[in-house]
């Protein structure tokens, strides 16, 4: 199977979205070029965040300019770039419309309203150093943006007819075309689902 160059990856705060993008960006055919100590954030003994993230507030907008997309990545050849932004959310048909001429895929997680709130908060809430979610002001207007991006990931998700499923080996494999025994074991969480757009 050949993989795309990008990834248009989208789930809300609290989603666990960086450290499934984690597992992706540790397999073969994946970009983690991006990476930078400026762009690193750890808690506790979990994944934290890693790479660059686009959207209000961040280094980079989520705007769908792909040089400038291609521009966070040292080397953008070396494989799917994984391009995270919560705010990619908000623009999903806008990114299909693009995906659809540039061959590149669309990563939804989803994981209800507020157990994503409160994991965001146990991996350190405002005072996360990085990426920058100042522009989400406070802790009702948090909750407030993750209700509403998860909405609009659903509505587009049922929009495309896409098909939910548990992040696990089984699905890496199906959906990358990666051989399962070159896949190591992962976490497999019951209240986050996962799917792809390929147009």
């Amino acid at each position: 199977m050949n993989l795309p160059k990008r990834l248009f990856f989208t789930g809300v705060p609290g989603s666990r979205w960086s450290g499934i993008a984690q597992i992706l960006e540790a397999l073969p055919g994946f970009n983690s070029s991006d990476r930078t100590p400026d762009r690193t954030y750890t808690h506790h003994s979990y994944t934290g965040h890693v790479g660059a993230y686009f959207g209000r507030g961040m280094e980079f907008p989520a705007e769908l300019d792909l040089p400038m997309i291609d521009s966070a990545w040292t080397n953008p050849n070396a494989g799917t770039q994984i391009v995270k932004s919560h705010d990619w959310a908000y623009k999903l048909n806008e990114v299909y419309n693009t995906v659809r001429s540039s061959g590149d895929w669309i990563m939804l997680v989803y994981r209800p309203d507020l157990v994503s709130q409160a994991w965001w908060h146990e991996a350190g809430g405002f005072q996360i150093k990085y990426p920058n979610y100042d522009a989400y002001q406070d802790h009702i207007g948090m909750l407030s943006e993750i209700m509403s991006q998860n909405k609009a990931i659903l509505k587009f998700g049922c929009d495309m007819r896409v098909t939910w499923e548990y992040f696990d080996r089984v699905w890496i494999s199906k959906t990358f075309g990666i051989e399962y025994n070159n896949i190591p074991e992962v976490n497999t969480w019951e209240d986050i689902l996962v799917a792809v757009v390929k147009p």
